[in-house]
């Protein structure tokens, strides 16, 4: 059940000028802040002669195996659903914010740009369990020495952008000091649709390489001109992504946007059918159709690649975007301000797909030998399904699309921040054996 704001809220300490004043943050006045400072300023010192940096975390709930989103390989209990469950109010705010995270991109930072950021009050509570919060040391702890690589859309960036938030946080809250390590950027082309981070005291390289289908993709053109068709070859590793294995530990992989528009389809190269067509003497294929025979060769090549590191793929379920009254070129917005509850109808398309990705997860982990590459689930959309507040709507700052909605992507902080839990739950799970390799 939605809970109303009412006079009694707590305020709200999140938004873009989330800290007006001391008081705001220490009720008790300059005395409690003088002290704080103090302490803060002797934490500092004594860091500086310490052999190791001093790093302090916020209260984290005790860790308990059996509310774990999935058990450990050896672990016999049964698994908590973390999938199924609704949004409820939580007024303990994010681990960062806007003006702690300093890789937030401009289009993603939706409080800057005069979003209500009451969307942030809201925590994700699966039925039955708990779910645990983010430790950004542990997330590092587990993937030392190891590539984690984001592959898909602008989504599977958008939660690459997420990670790298809740990792590298600048020590400006005096009350929250999460900083674990400042990420160097590596490298990046021109559009940065292949970005690389370095993490440099773990070892750890954090990557998003940008791929509209996951298999390999060519764009038509029309006299000359090239348009918004593809021609995509479903029995074929999209070549940007193939090229990068080797160096890949972990992988996350997504995609479904671009599906939803006119495309060709190719196995063998022949042409064997087309999305949003109709015409003569070729099948028409429906979006998860077409999505579930992409899932299906890109396991089945990732399960069998024989030249790569690549120890864990993590296939994470559709996304919905959220345009009510049009779509985003005609008009399209997304102007809720609470999530939706929990019997709200998922989209029948958005909820095949999500089928169709689970269906061919499921079945590569079956067929899995004992020592392949595991295959797990990160399951988003019954969850994403519910937030349609956590959008940036109108607030993204793009010069180019001014009056455009954005309901597509999501706000950071945001609950696309829980996918990463989802993804540290995951890791958890295999910490043992990827440490072994």
């Amino acid at each position: 059940m939605l809970m109303a704001k009412g006079k009694n809220s707590p305020p709200n300490l999140h938004g873009p000028n989330y800290i007006r004043n001391a008081s705001d943050v220490f009720p008790c006045g300059r005395k409690t802040l003088g002290m704080m400072l103090l302490s803060v300023l002797l934490v500092l010192v004594l860091s500086a002669y310490s052999p190791e940096q001093i790093f302090l975390y916020p209260p984290m709930p005790a860790h308990n195996s059996h509310q774990t989103a999935i058990n450990s390989p050896h672990d016999n209990a049964k698994a908590c659903d973390l999938f199924n469950g609704t949004w409820v109010r939580d007024f303990g705010g994010p681990i960062y914010t806007n003006t702690t995270c300093p890789t937030i991109p401009e289009a993603r930072n939706c409080a800057k740009y005069g979003k209500q950021m009451d969307y942030v009050n809201w925590m994700w509570k699966p039925h039955g369990c708990a779910m645990e919060k983010f430790e950004p040391h542990l997330f590092l702890t587990i993937v030392r020495g190891k590539t984690l690589a984001f592959a898909g859309d602008s989504i599977a960036r958008n939660q690459m952008e997420s990670l790298l938030c809740l990792l590298s946080q600048t020590l400006t809250q005096l009350y929250k000091l999460f900083q674990v390590e400042a990420p160097i950027r590596v490298s990046s082309d021109t559009k940065d649709k292949f970005v690389t981070w370095n993490f440099r005291s773990h070892n750890f390289t954090l990557m998003v390489l940008w791929t509209k289908f996951i298999v390999e993709d060519s764009q038509r053109q029309i006299n000359g001109t090239v348009v918004e068709e593809h021609d995509i070859h479903l029995d074929k590793l999209d070549p940007r992504l193939a090229t990068n294995l080797h160096q890949i530990n972990i992988l996350v992989i997504s995609t479904s946007r671009w599906f939803f528009r006119r495309n060709y389809l190719y196995e063998g190269e022949e042409l064997i059918g087309c999305i949003y067509c109709s015409e003569d003497n070729i099948t028409s294929f429906s979006v998860p159709m077409a999505i579930q025979r992409v899932f299906r060769t890109a396991l089945k090549n990732l399960k069998e690649s024989q030249e790569c590191r690549l120890q864990l793929t993590v296939v994470r379920t559709a996304t919905s975007a959220h345009f009510e009254n049009g779509l985003w070129n005609t008009g399209g917005s997304c102007n809720r301000t609470e999530p939706l509850r929990e019997e709200a109808m998922i989209d029948q398309t958005e909820w095949a797909i999500r089928n169709a990705q689970v269906e061919e997860a499921d079945r590569t982990k079956k067929n899995n030998g004992k020592g392949g590459v595991k295959i797990e689930i990160i399951d988003i959309t019954k969850a994403m399904s519910m937030r349609p507040d956590a959008h940036p709507g109108i607030h993204w700052n793009n010069q180019w699309m001014r009056g455009y909605s954005d309901c597509s992507h999501w706000c950071l902080p945001g609950p696309i921040d829980m996918w990463n839990e989802l993804l540290l739950a995951v890791l958890n799970k295999y910490k043992n054996s990827l440490e072994d390799q």
